[in-house]
C-alpha cells in the first residue's frame, strides 16, 4: 500500500476516533444539571443509562447524537475515498467504546454501530433494526436484541456483497459483545433487566 494511502487512512482514523470519543450522554446530563451519569445505574454513558435519570428527552438526544457521530465520521472521511470512510467509521466506534477523555471507559456502542451502518450500508442498518425489534418483542431484553442484531450484521453485509464491510463489522460486533459481557453474564443467570421493568 502506498505511503500516501497509509497516511490518509491514519488521518481518517484519527478524525473518526475524535468524533466517536465525544461523550454526549455525559455532556448532556451535566449540562442539564443531573450530575455525572457515571455515578448512577450501570455507570455507562449511553442512552440506556441516561434514561435512568428519568429524562426521556435527554436519553433520545444521547441516542441520536451517539449514532450521528458515527454517521458523520464516515460521510466526511468518504470524501477521501471509501477506505478512508470505513477506517474513520471503525475508529469512531472504537472512540466511543474507549474515549481518551474518560480514561478509555466509554459506552457499549449500539447507537454508534447503527450510525455507521446508516452511512455505509443502509439496508444492513434496516436489517439490524428489524432484528432488534423482533428480538425485543419476543424476549423484552434490550441487551440480547443488540447482541443478536450485531452478530447478524456481518452476515447481512456479506450477503449484500460488502466483504470489506463484513470483515470490519465482524470485528466491531466482537467488541460490542465484549462490552456487553456483564449483560451476557446476567442473561445467563436470568437476572438481566427487561425492557419496561422498574429498576
Amino acid at each position: 500500500m502506498p505511503t500516501e494511502t497509509v497516511q490518509l487512512l491514519l488521518v481518517a482514523a484519527a478524525f473518526g476516533y475524535l468524533m466517536g470519543s465525544v461523550p454526549y450522554g455525559l455532556l448532556l446530563t451535566k449540562a442539564a444539571g443531573l450530575g455525572d451519569i457515571r455515578a448512577i445505574g450501570s455507570g455507562n454513558i449511553g442512552a440506556t443509562n441516561v434514561l435512568r435519570t428519568g429524562n426521556k428527552g435527554l436519553a433520545a438526544a444521547t441516542l441520536l447524537l451517539d449514532g450521528l457521530k458515527g454517521t458523520a465520521a464516515v460521510l466526511v472521511a468518504q470524501r477521501w475515498g471509501a477506505e478512508a470512510g470505513l477506517a474513520a467509521g471503525a475508529a469512531a466506534f472504537f472512540g466511543h467504546l474507549f474515549p481518551v477523555w474518560l480514561k478509555f471507559a466509554g459506552g457499549k456502542g449500539v447507537a454508534t454501530f447503527i450510525g455507521l451502518l446508516l452511512a455505509l450500508a443502509w439496508p444492513a442498518a434496516l436489517a439490524f433494526a428489524v432484528l432488534w425489534l423482533a428480538t425485543a418483542k419476543a424476549t423484552k431484553y434490550s441487551s440480547l436484541s443488540a447482541l443478536v442484531a450485531s452478530a447478524a450484521t456481518p452476515i447481512v453485509l456479506a450477503l449484500l456483497g460488502d466483504r470489506s464491510e463484513a470483515l470490519v463489522f465482524a470485528f466491531l460486533a466482537a467488541l460490542l459483545w465484549w462490552k456487553h459481557r456483564a449483560n451476557i453474564a446476567r442473561l445467563r443467570a436470568g437476572t438481566e433487566g427487561r425492557i419496561g421493568a422498574k429498576a
